[in-house]
């Protein structure tokens, strides 16, 4: 694997479109679009948790964009595969301290320029595509239910469009006990390769032949992720839609004074922070584009759909560009604490301020900042307790319920198998969470074993009757008909001895008559007359193995 910079290298220009779609009340996708590194997170873990969880993917991944100078392929290829396992780990983290965001994770899709090389790291259902000489191919493979029912054939990828667990994923980022390491892939990068990485509220209802006719036909960047996005949202998405499109170029004079630049721009639940980025790539960076206001029936409904006020609407419209700390320190920018409502405080000196830089005023807030969180406290108390109350109502109301089921089960009788003989229970033949339900209180002498087998099978099940009296008279009945068995056994035995006598005999007396014909036939007659008596033997012989 090559480790130096190639000698005509490749730079990469790249944009991205975010859209919140028709349907989700807020954006949880995140992506990231610079000159060496692009990115797409699909967050997931309900409204407070998918775009916490992608927007760290995204900062976990942003310092790849000044790291991968040096060319070293090898090294980015593990720099990518170590930023991917802390995000993760950052996000198990974040979810054990904020309960609120247990169950959040997100998908990573991301693609690095290294000296002429592509790099990829994959972990998800988000998916990068990669179109060469005008021909698409997709370069990631669906870390999905359907993905795997399509791979063992049970399922073609025309039933994985509609099929009802679609959005399940296998293989995620975040707190959950699946493994987090993500596919690696190299390729050699070549001029003109056009890139997409998308989530799949994009690629989920776009075919394939759709996305590779987009990307052929629209050579402006810019207009080909607005037309991707605007193309799945007209196509029924009802999930966030991001599309990152890059496209590799050829610097013939990589010692000229104007090489190819751009600003990295951040999109979706990430840019909602651009700060914490701008410090780690260490330069100026933007809010992606958003969605241009086509006046389509799905972004009318997507209108309808948004809460947002009128003040985040127009902070949405614009395109914003953040300085890393060390500029806006220099130029005197300071953040302001996030309090919500600054309080308004007169100082000693009788001036009114709500500057939040104010000595006093920073006193205030944190006065104001103690009592949320004593109110905090309170209230989560208050909930621990209500929990706690509920759950201790939830337990009596199964011990009651437990109580009386047991108390019924005690009013019910059976007939059944104990060690090989028969017995009488009190209770029903079941168990609960291994809590037998019966116990013995009658122990006959009658085996099981001289039973018919259809008799042992209704013993192993059990004989439920309602009663006591009912469960004795039912172990009478089956000793009665034991009894009738064994007695229809001993007279078959007997009347088989009985017949067999008298024939013997009379072929013991037929030989002593043919005795004084000839020798001959006195010995044909003494032969008769042994085989009679083997053959009495033999009935005798059988009778009593009948009796045992």
């Amino acid at each position: 694997m090559p480790t130096s910079a190639a000698s005509q290298p490749l730079f990469l220009y790249s944009t991205t479109v975010s859209d919140v779609g028709t349907v989700r009340s807020n954006n949880q996708d995140s992506s990231f679009a610079g000159e060496h590194l692009i990115a797409v997170c699909d967050g997931m873990g309900g409204h407070a948790g998918g775009d916490t969880a992608s927007t760290i993917a995204i900062r976990s991944l942003a310092h790849i964009e000044q790291d991968d100078t040096g060319g070293d392929v090898e090294t980015i290829t593990r720099m990518m595969e170590a930023s991917v396992l802390a995000a993760h780990d950052a996000i198990v983290g974040k979810a054990k301290r904020e309960r609120k965001l247990a169950g959040m994770g997100t998908t990573v899709t991301a693609v690095a320029l290294v000296a002429g090389y592509w790099v990829v790291a994959h972990i998800g259902d988000s998916r990068a595509y990669l179109l060469r000489d005008g021909r698409l191919q997709r370069l990631t493979c669906d870390h999905s239910y359907v993905q795997h029912l399509i791979d063992t054939g049970r399922i073609t990828p025309g039933e994985a469009k509609n099929h009802p667990q679609r959005n399940v994923v296998m293989r995620v980022l975040g707190d959950f006990d699946i493994d987090p390491r993500p596919d690696i892939a190299i390729r050699k990068a070549h001029p003109a390769d056009r890139w997409l990485l998308c989530s799949d509220g994009l690629c989920g209802v776009l075919e394939d032949s759709t996305i590779e006719e987009a990307m052929a036909t629209i050579s402006d960047q810019g207009e080909c992720a607005q037309r991707l996005v605007s193309m799945a949202l007209k196509a029924g998405s009802t999930d966030n839609v991001t599309a990152v499109i890059a496209d590799a170029t050829l610097a013939l004079d990589a010692d000229a004074f104007d090489l190819p630049h751009q600003t990295p721009l951040v999109g979706g639940a990430a840019s909602r922070s651009l700060e914490p980025i701008a410090d780690i790539v260490n330069e100026p960076v933007a809010s992606a584009p958003v969605l241009r206001d086509d006046n389509s029936p799905a972004q009318r409904a997507a209108a309808l759909m948004q809460t947002r006020s009128g003040e985040d609407e127009a902070a949405a419209a614009t395109t914003r560009v953040v300085q890393p700390s060390t500029v806006r320190e220099e130029s005197g920018e300071r953040d302001n604490p996030d309090t919500g409502e600054i309080p308004v405080v007169q100082t000693p000196d009788g001036r009114i301020t709500a500057d939040p830089n104010d000595p006093e005023v920073a006193k205030a807030i944190r006065h104001e900042q103690d009592l949320q969180q004593r109110a905090s406290r309170t209230k989560k108390l208050r909930k621990r307790l209500i929990a706690a109350g509920i759950a201790l109502l939830a337990v009596v109301a199964l011990a009651a319920a437990g109580a009386g089921a047991y108390w019924w089960s005690q009013t019910r009788y059976y007939v059944g198998n104990a060690d090989g003989k028969v017995a009488i229970y009190q209770g029903v033949p079941t168990n609960v969470f291994g809590f037998e339900l019966s116990h013995e209180v009658e122990r006959t002498s009658i085996d099981t074993a001289d039973l018919p087998q259809t008799w042992i099978s209704q013993l192993e099940q059990g004989i439920v009757v309602g009663s006591l009296t009912e469960a004795e008279n039912h172990v009478e009945i089956i000793r009665d008909e034991m009894t009738k068995l064994q007695q229809e056994d001993d007279d078959a035995a007997a009347t088989g001895e009985t017949g067999a006598a008298p024939d013997a005999t009379a072929k013991q007396d037929g030989g002593s008559d043919g005795g004084s014909d000839s020798s001959d036939d006195s010995s044909n007659g003494s032969s008769n007359s042994s085989g009679s008596s083997g053959s009495a033997s033999g009935s005798s012989a059988s009778s009593q193995g009948d009796d045992a």
